[in-house]
């Protein structure tokens, strides 16, 4: 299953960077972050939006247009059928649009509608608490919902059946439960909104990736249970993962973009070289060990290739869990 140690393979090697020469720098360019503020969408855009512009990669400045909807189908909808030949739009993406994808949750879109442009850093996922939760440690959370699926709230940022439903339905499958479908997921439009939900007491606990909940941890307002990597992280090394509290689950989630499908080749392999040059750079490096991101390069073919494979995978996995037929 590839969200477990099949995908930390790929994870952990950066692949070589095979740079095309730039064109002229794109001039206006907007990011859209298909979600509300404070995701991991709106992370991707913002975070990725500020370096491009201090790093000179850009000609002029990166506007970040939140547009929520749909788990993200509201921006895929927008961007193919308003904006399919603009080549100075990007568009955040990550593990979460492909699992929708191979879902068919949007509705009369495919992958292929799309250029995938690169993934610049994995995020591993996260069991999150607010910090004066009972819940110290992912055994007991897990005890309860062993004993009674539907005493524990889960809340996250995707629809149900999607990334962050997902993941804890695969922890509830190591822990040993038979009948996963029982688990209690609330799903939201993004990471914020669930987040100030498990904040106000409205949900036990969230579902999110580290990226998502760095600041919320540092601020000292949640209590993270686990983390779904290999091993700890070194942004959060006082967090324990859940292969050391005994279930064996990875959960890795690509953070990268794709471009309008009908850009040029010119345009996107211009896209696919300036987001590779910043990949290597320093202040995206500093910027992933900061959030807690892995080490994960995919650019231009090789990460279309990637996409294709990742949406068999997760077709594959949403039936092994009950999510399709």
């Amino acid at each position: 299953m590839w969200f477990n140690r099949t995908l930390f393979a790929a994870v952990g090697l950066t692949a070589t960077l095979s740079m095309q020469l730039a064109l002229a720098q794109p001039s206006g360019v907007e990011c859209i972050a298909p979600s509300d503020p404070g995701g991991g969408w709106d992370f991707t855009c913002r975070s990725v939006g500020r370096l491009l512009e201090e790093q000179d990669r850009v000609d002029g400045s990166v506007k970040v247009t939140n547009m929520s909807g749909g788990d993200g189908g509201v921006g895929m909808s927008y961007v193919v059928s308003k904006r399919n030949e603009d080549p100075n739009l990007l568009v955040a993406a990550s593990t979460a649009t492909i699992s929708n994808l191979a879902q068919d949750r949007y509705t009369g879109l495919d992958h292929e509608a799309v250029r995938w442009v690169a993934s610049l850093g994995a995020d591993f996922g996260a069991i999150v608490v607010r910090e004066d939760s009972p819940y110290e440690n992912l055994n007991q959370l897990l005890d309860d919902v062993m004993e009674d699926p539907s005493q524990v709230s889960f809340g996250g940022g995707s629809v149900a059946g999607t990334w962050d439903d997902l993941k804890v339905r695969l922890l509830a499958k190591a822990a040993g439960m038979e009948d996963i479908a029982d688990i209690n997921y609330v799903a939201f439009n993004s990471g914020g909104p669930a987040q100030t939900q498990l904040l106000g007491g409205h949900i036990d606990a969230y579902t999110g990736d580290f990226s998502e909940i760095a600041g919320q941890l540092e601020a000292g307002n949640v209590r993270v249970l686990a983390i779904l990597a290999p091993e700890r992280l070194a942004a959060a090394p006082d967090v324990p993962t859940a292969i050391e509290q005994g279930y064996d689950v990875i959960g890795a989630n690509w953070r990268g973009f794709y471009a309008p499908g009908n850009i040029s080749d010119e345009e996107y392999q211009e896209w696919v070289s300036i987001l590779g040059e910043l990949y290597q750079s320093e202040g995206w490096q500093e910027a992933m060990e900061a959030n807690g991101l892995g080490p994960f390069w995919q650019g231009g073919e090789e990460f279309g290739e990637f996409v294709d494979q990742n949406i068999e995978q997760l077709v594959e996995t949403s039936r092994e869990v009950g999510v399709l037929e």
